[in-house]
């Protein structure tokens, strides 16, 4: 089996030109993608496959990018994809991102210069111990860096070249998927799963090298809406009840030592507060609430609830609504039931050399909900660290083990058939 060499720096070359594309998304729009910018790296990478050979590339109306990568084997496969997102984290500016690269780390403070309060420190970042003599990418210190996802990107881009330019290393078909809106949940709303005629996948948007998750948060979002009175507060007394308020005092009265992402680790779930606004008469809030259980999760929701309730009869006159949606599920309960999904990434991360750590995330991918959409899918590391900040880094020696990884996926299943 041949192996991958990134011998002309092409993969940093091409996660840098990503990084450089705007393609935050917004969860205030309506559209999909939810911003128009995104589509622009859509187009490149559309060019990009089409280069290489993968002649159907192309890009539909809502900013999905499909390829194919036609078998080489005469044997009868299923077929696998491989899927990265394609925008940024609202969480941090991605506009005018100016990546730079490290060269040998030594273990020393990254100061970044657009900004030099924004350090990255080993202290800080256990991960770095482990990337001496690597060359590590980040922003300026003005803007995230973008390698959630573009390494993941980059990552599947160098795998598809590799597999055009090496017809000898027998493969499966291979179907390449990159999507919109993933930071703010809709990534694979508009996925059309009948174009992409796979039979599961492997997301490849994880952290530390050698990981591959299986099992992720379960997911709900919440909507509490605070009906107060209102009238001039010259007369008040007696007759107003501030929404604002009343909203401000079910946050104060939720849990501060647990049940917070701040007071969480592991297995542990959450209820989060992530936005709010309002006037007297009418205040909102939105809440994430996550847990690797179904049961749990739905505990949360009426924990939540309860506290509502009991803060809302303090004020009479004052009413409120409170919508739990599902958001995604944990993918495991489906995993499960395709362990060789699993085994094989395990395999094709020792195969690159490299230990698996077979871990959960506390976060969901594009793979949570294409699980549950018949396309089992677990998420593979693409080398992203500090995401969603401008401390966010990654190392192009941790890039290469994943693109080897994805290689060797297709590899192995194409061995095992």
């Amino acid at each position: 089996m041949s192996t991958y060499s990134n011998f002309n720096k092409t993969l940093e070359a091409r996660f840098i030109k990503y990084a450089k594309i705007d393609t935050q998304s917004d969860p205030n729009s309506p559209t999909c993608p939810s911003t128009s910018k995104q589509k622009n790296l859509g187009r490149e990478l559309v060019q990009e496959l089409l280069e290489i050979g993968v002649s159907d590339a192309e890009m539909d109306e809502n900013g999905y990018v499909y390829g194919t990568i036609p078998s080489n084997t005469h044997k009868e496969l299923p077929v696998i994809f491989f899927c990265s997102h394609m925008d940024t984290s609202p969480d941090c500016s991605g506009e005018n991102v100016k990546p730079i690269i490290h060269d040998k780390y030594q273990g020393q403070d990254l100061v970044l210069p657009d900004d030099p309060k924004i350090v990255i420190r080993m202290a800080d970042h256990k991960d770095l111990k482990h990337q001496i003599g690597n060359d590590i990418i980040t922003a300026s210190g003005t803007t995230l860096l973008g390698a959630d996802n573009k390494a993941g990107l980059a990552e599947i881009m160098e795998a598809a070249a590799f597999f055009m330019k090496n017809p000898d290393v027998k493969h499966g078909t291979i179907k390449v998927l990159f999507t919109p809106d993933e930071e703010i949940g809709r990534g694979v709303d508009k996925a059309d799963l009948k174009k992409l005629g796979a039979d599961f996948g492997y997301t490849i948007d994880g952290e530390t090298l050698g990981s591959i998750e299986d099992e992720t948060f379960s997911a709900d979002g919440a909507t509490l809406k605070i009906y107060g009175v209102s009238t001039h507060p010259g007369f008040a007394k007696g007759k107003m009840e501030s929404a604002i308020k009343i909203l401000a005092e079910v946050l104060d009265t939720l849990p501060k030592d647990r049940l917070t992402p701040e007071t969480t680790h592991q297995k542990e779930g959450f209820i989060h507060p992530v936005s709010m606004h309002g006037q007297v008469e009418e205040a909102e809030a939105q809440f994430i609430i996550r847990d690797f259980t179904n049961e749990k999760l739905a505990a949360h929701g009426q924990f939540l609830e309860e506290t509502v309730k009991q803060v809302m009869a303090k004020y009479p006159k004052s009413s409120y609504t409170l919508e739990i949606k599902a958001q995604y599920r944990n993918m495991k309960e489906v995993l499960d039931q395709h362990p060789k999904i699993v085994q094989y990434g395990i395999e094709a991360i020792e195969r690159a050399g490299v230990v698996a750590k077979q871990q959960s995330i506390r976060g969901g991918t594009d793979g949570s909900r294409l699980s549950y959409m018949g396309l089992p899918c677990p998420n593979i590391f693409a080398g992203e660290h500090a995401f969603h900040s401008k401390q966010e880094w990654v190392s192009v020696q941790d890039m290469e083990k994943a693109v080897q990884t994805i290689i060797n996926i297709a590899c192995i299943w194409e061995e095992r058939s």
